[in-house]
């Protein structure tokens, strides 16, 4: 059949037809254990990825059509990478019966003898008894998707699958409108939103594995093209229920003084310069952004606790924050910076000090945040996401846990950008996968170390000399 079809069409046919099989294999015939498998496949499936990003007679609807058709052919399946699934099934069915998933943990229900979820063996050793023995840390809007797919296959493990795998997916659906919009506003080549869109990374973490950072991309998205399209109201209600998604928008949030209060200071010296108007009267025009700024901030936190509102309680502001504070000072895992300084921890006091790098680390992200937000110019829209870019990229340089789905958000953020270390960060961060082995739990720390050492060199490479080279050229 190959050979029958025009010249320019073949190569991008046969590269979806081999990512076909290689993303079934990776589907049904991978052992999360055989490493040499994994990043086999996943070497393979990136190498077809770019020769249809670059293959030059591709067209938009070839590349449209190979994202929907890879996701579907991982829609039947379950999770093969992570556990963390049962644990959004146990949340779902919590709350169709009325319980409050954050005030109980799996291994007390259980031990008390309840009954009430459905197959609940089977999801509590699928999730693991670390992932049981703590309380639920999703937002509310995570939470609303879990209890959907209890509504619909309470009963069913498969069944409870292919509903969040339904949202997943036409989440990722709506990051490639809004963000085919978002490029088409800035000038951008349309085919950028395609690192993300087709991306084997984001295809299998999202979809295969059931993460949910699509769906709060696909809200951060629509916000950043409302708010380009001066929509600021709407921008601040999405913005407020991707972070009740998932939490990282939340600590980006300050990097949106600059947008707002620049581009007012912006307008206020063009009109100053345009209509001669006094400079007392430039300044109050400036100083509508402050207030637009306050208001937009306002309106995202109320979002925010709207969605809370039905599970607040002393009880579940002590629970949650606690299990959120366990991802900076009890887990670990895929670190850079924080390894090192785990290191020099051991070799100067003889122990793991992450309980107190735990609380210090967070200090640092924030000031790093702070700063983009008060010392980078964010006023244009191209800036901004720049500046969400870094911010993000700062965080999980900082952290002291990075799953391999983390990566989809400076993923998404740098399409819209000149930047392509997120690219490079989402091949080379499945090498974290190594540490999942026959015997057991264990991280190959040189494996860290050259997946860090290749991002941050590229990064720099972009940011620095690139950039130098770009400038020369022009000059």
């Amino acid at each position: 059949m190959i050979q029958h079809l025009n010249k320019p069409y073949r190569v991008p046919l046969l590269a979806v037809v081999i990512s076909l099989f290689f993303y079934w294999t990776f589907a049904y015939q991978l052992d999360r254990a055989d490493f040499p498998k994994l990043i086999g496949l996943f070497i393979g499936l990136f190498l077809f990825a770019y020769t249809l990003l670059t293959y030059n007679h591709t067209k938009i609807w070839v590349l449209v059509g190979a994202g929907v058709l890879f996701r579907v052919i991982l829609f039947p399946g379950i999770p093969n990478l992570s556990q963390d699934f049962y644990r959004f099934l146990w949340d779902g069915r919590l709350l169709i019966q009325g319980i409050n998933p954050y005030l109980i943990t799996p291994e007390t229900y259980l031990s008390a003898g309840h009954e009430v979820v459905p197959q609940a063996q089977e999801l509590y050793q699928g999730m693991g008894s670390l992932n049981a023995s703590h309380y639920s840390n999703y937002p509310p809007i995570n939470q609303l998707c879990f209890a959907i797919a209890a509504l619909f296959a309470k009963n069913s493990i498969l069944g409870s699958v292919l509903v969040l795998k339904t949202i997943v997916i036409a989440a990722d659906l709506g990051v490639l409108y809004f963000g085919k919009k978002m490029l088409d506003e800035l000038k951008l080549p349309v085919n950028n939103i395609f690192w993300y869109f087709l991306n084997p990374f984001i295809i299998i973490e999202l979809t295969g594995n059931l993460h949910f950072e699509g769906v709060m991309l696909f809200f951060v998205v629509w916000a950043l093209y409302l708010l380009y399209k001066k929509q600021w109201f709407w921008a601040a209600v999405l913005l407020g229920i991707s972070i009740s998604v998932k939490l990282l928008p939340l600590l980006l949030l300050p990097i949106f003084v600059g947008y707002f209060i620049r581009l007012r200071k912006n307008a206020a010296t063009i009109s100053q310069r345009e209509t001669n108007l006094t400079l007392d009267t430039s300044h109050r025009i400036a100083s509508l952004g402050i207030t637009k700024l306050i208001l937009f901030y306002g309106v995202v936190l109320a979002t925010v606790i709207i969605t809370f509102v039905p599970f607040l309680s002393s009880e579940f502001v002590s629970n949650f924050s606690a299990t959120i504070a366990l991802w900076f000072q009890n887990f670990e895992f895929n670190a850079s910076v924080y390894y090192i300084i785990r290191w020099i921890g051991f070799q100067t006091v003889g122990w793991n000090i992450i309980e107190t790098v735990g609380k210090v680390l967070p200090l640092i992200v924030i000031a790093g945040v702070l700063m983009l937000a008060f010392f980078r110019s964010n006023k244009t829209p191209q800036q901004l996401i720049t500046g969400l870019l870094f911010g993000a990229s700062v965080y999980f340089l900082l952290a002291t846990t990075v799953h391999p789905w983390y990566v989809a958000t400076p993923l998404l953020l740098s399409v819209c950008t000149r930047y392509r270390f997120p690219v490079v960060w989402s091949f080379m961060v499945l090498l974290s996968y190594s540490a999942y082995g026959a015997d057991g739990f264990k991280e190959n720390l040189w494996l860290v170390a050259l997946e860090y050492s290749v991002v941050v060199g590229y990064a720099i490479y972009e940011i620095f000399i690139k950039k130098t080279h770009v400038a020369e050229a022009a000059a």
